[in-house]
């Protein structure tokens, strides 16, 4: 039985991974920062919660990385935690970049000096390119961040790098596009719009409002995106792949989809608003998932009607 240890357990990607590698018989060991007041409700919804063993602790705190990963011994080793809000990370950018570039700092030094033969997966972001409105984005493309997110992101991922070509380690990044699932917090603006549209269905006045309504991004399902993570790490060498669909949608099209699902017209309910602008943003995100494709035969499969209509489904059913 192989052992995983997965940094960010409770979030909607530690979830998914959790429960893909129970199903493939894994011994998965999880950590959170405060098992007393944590929120484990996405393991619970998921029905693993008793199957996953968590420990109390942080990536930002290097002794408590060490306890888990002495206690764990894990083959391989998932970093989905930090921050992971853009917008958030404008209010809080401190914090933003201790939890992302501090904690995966400190997860590289304990691998480093408890098992370097760990197999370890990072999570990165679509984000760090930028906008590429005039190109689309490949593994070779050059970061240009916007964001304290995407900054934080850049850096933990040539930290991976770099710690990588040093030691001779099992360590690759997944740059990964957005992701969604009935999983998500409402501060994403995806799950925002849903549970804004379905209360209006179901009979509320309000309305729904949005800062920037031009923008483009390439948006998949989160279920398919853990798998991705685990093919990587299945590979003979560490390697970097971008995940995402390919196709990138505008967010007034995701809108309208949404609404138009529930017989809604958006033209009713949708105003922008100035205050949830970004300081900094950009329009287009366009990105290539080829590489993937070809070296590990991963391709994104859900299309975001279909990702449209499972998050309203399991909104309306109160999941």
């Amino acid at each position: 039985m192989k052992r995983a240890l997965i940094f960010g357990v409770s979030g909607q990607d530690g979830g998914y991974l959790a429960k893909l590698l129970l199903s493939k018989n894994y011994k998965v060991y999880g950590v959170s920062r405060d098992l007393e007041t944590c929120n484990l409700s996405n393991l619970r919804h998921l029905n693993i919660l008793e199957n996953v063993e968590i420990f109390s602790g942080t990536a930002n705190d290097f002794k408590s990385v060490m306890q888990v990963l002495q206690k764990s011994n894990p083959e391989e080793v998932y970093n989905l935690s930090g921050q992971s809000s853009v917008s958030l990370s404008f209010e809080q950018p401190l914090e933003t970049i201790k939890s992302i570039v501090l904690g995966t700092q400190n997860i590289l030094d304990g691998i480093r000096q408890h098992n370097p033969k760990i197999k370890f997966f990072n999570s990165c972001s679509t984000e760090c390119f930028g906008d590429t409105r005039d190109y689309v984005a490949d593994e070779l493309t050059a970061f240009r961040p916007l964001s304290p997110y995407s900054m934080a992101k850049s850096m933990a991922f040539w930290q991976v790098a770099n710690y990588r070509d040093m030691h001779g380690m099992f360590l690759c990044s997944g740059i990964m596009s957005n992701h969604e699932s009935p999983q998500r917090p409402e501060s994403f603006v995806t799950q925002k719009i849903v549970s804004s549209a379905c209360r209006i269905f179901e009979g509320s006045t309000e309305r729904l409002y949005l800062g920037n309504l031009d923008i483009e991004r390439d948006w998949g399902w989160a279920p398919e995106y853990v798998e991705a993570m685990w093919l990587m790490l299945q590979h003979p060498e560490p390697l970097d792949f971008i995940i995402a669909t390919g196709k990138s949608t505008p967010l007034l099209d995701i809108v309208e989809k949404i609404f138009a699902s529930l017989d809604l017209d958006y033209k009713q309910h949708l105003f922008t608003k100035n205050d949830l602008l970004r300081p900094s943003d950009f329009r287009v995100s366009r990105v290539t998932p080829m590489l993937i494709q070809k070296t590990l035969g991963w391709k994104a499969e859900v299309k975001i009607d279909d990702i449209i209509s499972n998050l309203v489904k399991s909104k309306l059913s109160h999941e």
